[in-house]
């Protein structure tokens, strides 16, 4: 037990709400779709116009990610100045409405002023010329805002970066009626799923033979294996991997090839293309209803940071089929974005 308090408290230490939504593998397939998919259209021409030569979508799609430190490589000049101007940017990338709600609205609870379906308002406004203090508070060039577009499309299309988890003191899933109600005492505040932790053992137990086996992963001399993964972090990258197996996919591009090929019945949005990211929140809270259920919540634990800072953690169950419905939702939702993405650019610049 003692053993796995410590690998709780490291899991939840070294996640945050900002964690990359899909992986960089799922952003790339989105980009990859939507590369594929405007080909040959107006609206290719002026994403090969904004973007430096050699840049594709699929190739930015990480870029507002890679920005938060140094896991990508180096940060260039143009990512230095990005995250002086905007100092909230890890914000952008989610917003916390509780997920057994069905629609989002601008101030309810778990929206804020900077989270993603403003924050693509705001892009989708400078791409279509509309720049003014009020449509670009935060001064996006249109390269900025077009691999933020390209980003925030992945991200918006992952369930839990729009349906959150708020949890009661006896271990309930709620709905907060205000964000003052949210005072970590009655109700606490699962940081998008970070603190919500699966055994990782019973994990690989339920995923063998359902999914198919996927490339060794290297070894790290000295860091011994994780017994914990965030259900976020679940379905960043692991529902991604799961999903790519499952197709028998090696690479972003050949997902990207398998999703057009199996022609998908993806809804087409409507209205005026500045609403879309409100169609698009309302569609993952779909699935973040789908990727919670049958999950329950274990015993809440109270933790320490480094900082002195008190956090809560809780185990998390799942149903034994859960990674096969899951990588499915997964695969559905990134096919989505891809082509929500590609529809948006086109209607952008049709």
């Amino acid at each position: 037990m003692k053993i796995l308090a410590c690998a709780i408290a490291l899991a939840s230490a070294f996640t945050s709400q900002a964690a990359l939504a899909w992986g960089y593998d799922g952003h790339r397939a989105v980009g990859a779709i939507a590369d594929k998919l405007i080909k040959g259209s107006d609206a290719e021409q002026r994403v090969r116009a904004i973007l430096l030569p050699g840049e594709t979508l699929a190739s930015v799609a990480s870029w507002p990610d890679c920005v938060k430190g140094t896991y990508c490589g180096p940060q260039t000049p143009d990512m230095v100045e990005y995250v002086n101007a905007n100092p909230k940017h890890s914000e952008y990338h989610y917003t916390d409405v509780p997920f057994q709600l069905d629609h989002y609205h601008d101030g309810a609870v778990g929206t804020a002023d900077v989270d993603i379906v403003q924050t693509l308002k705001q892009a989708i406004a400078v791409l279509q010329g509309r720049d003014t203090p009020e449509t670009n508070p935060h001064k996006f060039t249109p390269r900025q805002a077009l691999i933020l577009v390209v980003h925030l499309a992945g991200d918006i299309h992952q369930p839990l970066h729009v349906g959150a988890a708020f949890v009661s003191k006896d271990g309930r899933f709620v709905v907060p009626g205000s964000h003052a109600e949210i005072d970590e005492t009655a109700i606490f505040d699962s940081r998008g799923g970070n603190n919500l932790l699966m055994n990782e053992e019973w994990l690989e137990k339920i995923s063998s033979g359902v999914i198919p086996p996927g490339e060794p992963k290297p070894v790290k001399p000295g860091v011994p294996k994780a017994l914990t993964k965030p259900f976020h972090s679940y379905w960043d990258s692991t529902t991604v991997d799961y999903a790519f197996r499952r197709n028998g996919n090696k690479t972003p591009d050949q997902f990207a090839d398998w999703a057009i090929a199996s022609k998908p019945a993806v809804a087409k949005n409507s209205g005026d293309v500045s609403t879309w990211p409100y169609q698009w929140a309302d569609d993952a809270l779909v699935a973040s209803k789908q990727a919670y259920g049958g999950v329950t919540v274990g015993k809440l634990v109270p933790q320490v940071s480094k900082k002195g800072e008190t956090y809560y953690t809780w185990t998390l169950e799942v149903p034994q089929d859960y990674p096969v419905p899951s990588s499915a939702l997964a695969r559905t939702q990134l096919v989505k974005g891809g082509y929500h993405l590609a529809g948006m650019l086109q209607a952008i610049w049709p």
